[in-house]
């Protein structure tokens, strides 16, 4: 029997890191524990030296596609005699030294539940799970968890809780997890900034860039302008408005084979 510590730095909070260790540790029969700190992810695990062995191996070789571990070091550590493996609280942090995940695309799983009439997220905008989501954009500081970022306001619903607390389960742990019931959701303001209640703010906001009007389009690092490219008139107004009479402007498309 023996206990070791592990610190693991790189690229290892926001990537599914956690959820992976969990669910190794158990594949291995090892106790102890995870959590996120501000130097990255510290793991602590007990168990047979064959097991241990396996342990590190694995978390070398399998970690999540979007992790990039830049050190790990063991530590040997007296045996406590824990009885489970856990995810342990992240702690305070004094000092900051952790990497962040950049936002991730969403994932082929998600897009399939978006695409799906029967499933609950089906058009949710801001489906994510541990592979896939915001990450940097909504991080306010480390170590990486909820309370820590712009989703603290938005308290999961019994459904995402549920999958949050499934170790099987791809958003076991996911710390941006929401749904059309609890998570954050689309607004249509006017050129006033009153908000559109009565409008379904896609629908209606298709309708109206259809319609020449423009638009300013929240996003991750900010607002992106946005008309119909094949309306004279509103690309006219947008030019006049940006003062940009020549440079030309990006053009969004559905796809490569639109392009």
């Amino acid at each position: 029997m023996k206990r070791a510590g592990i610190r693991v730095a790189g690229i290892v909070q926001g990537v599914g890191f956690r959820p992976f260790v969990y669910r190794l540790a158990h594949k291995y029969q090892l106790n102890g524990w995870v959590l996120n700190d501000e130097k990255g992810v510290w793991i602590e695990v007990e168990g047979s030296a064959d097991q241990f062995t396996q342990f590190i191996t694995a978390v070398k070789a399998e970690a999540p596609a979007m992790a990039m571990i830049a050190d790990l070091q063991v530590i040997s550590l007296p045996v406590q005699g824990d009885d489970a493996f856990v995810i342990k609280p992240s702690p305070v942090a004094t000092k900051r030294f952790a990497f962040i995940s950049p936002d991730i695309a969403t994932c082929p799983d998600c897009q399939s539940e978006l695409q799906n009439p029967v499933n609950r997220r089906f058009g949710y905008a801001f489906t994510n799970c541990t592979n896939c989501g915001p990450r940097y954009s909504i991080i306010k500081d480390v170590p990486y968890d909820r309370p820590q970022t712009t989703m603290q306001p938005f308290a999961m619903c019994a459904d995402c809780q549920a999958e949050y607390d499934v170790p099987t389960d791809r958003r076991f742990h996911a710390q941006p997890n929401a749904c059309a019931i609890c998570g954050p959701s689309y607004r249509l303001l006017n050129s006033k900034g009153q908000e559109l209640l009565d409008a379904d703010p896609l629908k209606t906001a298709h309708q109206l860039i259809k319609n020449g009007a423009v638009f300013a389009v929240k996003g991750i690092g900010g607002y992106h302008l946005v008309c119909d490219a094949k309306n004279e008139t509103a690309v006219a107004t947008l030019r006049s408005r940006k003062v940009r009479e020549d440079k030309p402007f990006a053009l969004m498309c559905g796809s490569l084979a639109k392009v």
